[in-house]
């Protein structure tokens, strides 16, 4: 004890420099908003650099495995890609007044992964240089993962569909009966599509996809099956409890979708001015 006094004792000069120094830091963070922005842009910058070293080091050890799970996502995708430009040159055929945006697929690598809070979060090891911003989606090839909400240079936040804030549109695969997929924040392999009319013939085991009311996802995203539901207050509405295809604890390599069609959609779709 003795020594920690003396060595105190021979470096308080140094030690009160370092502490007005951090105050000093600090306070100018506080107290200015340009100086609080690229603070947090450089936090967000080193956080990211954190968590892909510590990835890395996961990945190497685990690189077989992950290989493989990425070769079979690949097939899988193409698979989806191709069923999709199937299901698009028929509906055309059919309605020549619809439309389908076009899509675009970027890998990416999960380097950060949440799922045991209320709101969870990954970070992707891709940003803005990779072509990656807001309001994009993610998926696997076992369903979807979240949307992008925030993105610097070389890495993006992404909400995940385990958050709640998160309201993605999903509807039954045998129907046009579409809701609102939430989670009520307890198990991770369970979500819930709530405001689907009792009209609806739900069924136990039933597959859930997207809606085709999202700009952001593509119709036709498998996202889990029906494991149990009930009717809620007014019995007029009901709450589904989906077990999800995806593995939220497990999500090694991820696509990011942008629709780049969906700028000239969302103006189509604005209300005129009075």
């Amino acid at each position: 004890m003795q020594q920690i006094f003396n060595f105190l004792i021979r470096n308080k000069n140094s030690i009160l420099f370092l502490f007005l120094f951090a105050v000093s830091i600090f306070l100018t963070v506080q107290n200015h908003s340009f100086h609080k922005s690229r603070f947090i842009s450089s936090a967000n910058w080193v956080t990211g650099g954190i968590y892909s070293w510590s990835n890395g080091i996961n990945t190497y050890l685990n690189l077989e495995e992950y290989n493989e799970r990425l070769i079979t996502e690949n097939n899988q995708l193409r698979n989806i890609i191709s069923n999709m430009n199937d299901s698009i040159s028929i509906s055309k055929q059919l309605d020549s007044t619809s439309f389908e945006g076009d899509y675009i697929f970027r890998p990416s690598r999960v380097i950060n992964n949440n799922f045991a809070k209320i709101d969870n979060y990954l970070t992707l090891n891709r940003g803005e240089n990779s072509g990656i911003q807001k309001e994009f989606g993610v998926i696997t090839s076992q369903g979807i993962v979240g949307i992008v909400d925030r993105a610097n240079d070389k890495y993006s936040r992404v909400i995940s569909i385990l958050n709640s804030r998160s309201r993605i549109n999903a509807q039954l695969s045998s129907t046009n009966h579409f809701g609102s997929l939430v989670w009520n924040g307890e198990d991770p392999n369970i979500v819930q599509l709530i405001d689907v009319p009792r009209q609806a013939p739900v069924q136990k085991g039933d597959t859930i996809i997207t809606g085709g009311r999202s700009l952001i996802f593509p119709e036709g995203l498998p996202i889990g099956s029906i494991e149990d539901f009930t009717l809620d207050q007014t019995q007029s509405y009901y709450t589904i409890n989906i077990k999800l295809f995806n593995d939220m604890t497990n999500i090694g390599y991820v696509y990011v979708i942008e629709n780049i069609n969906k700028d000239e959609i969302k103006e189509l779709q604005e209300p005129d001015e009075q």
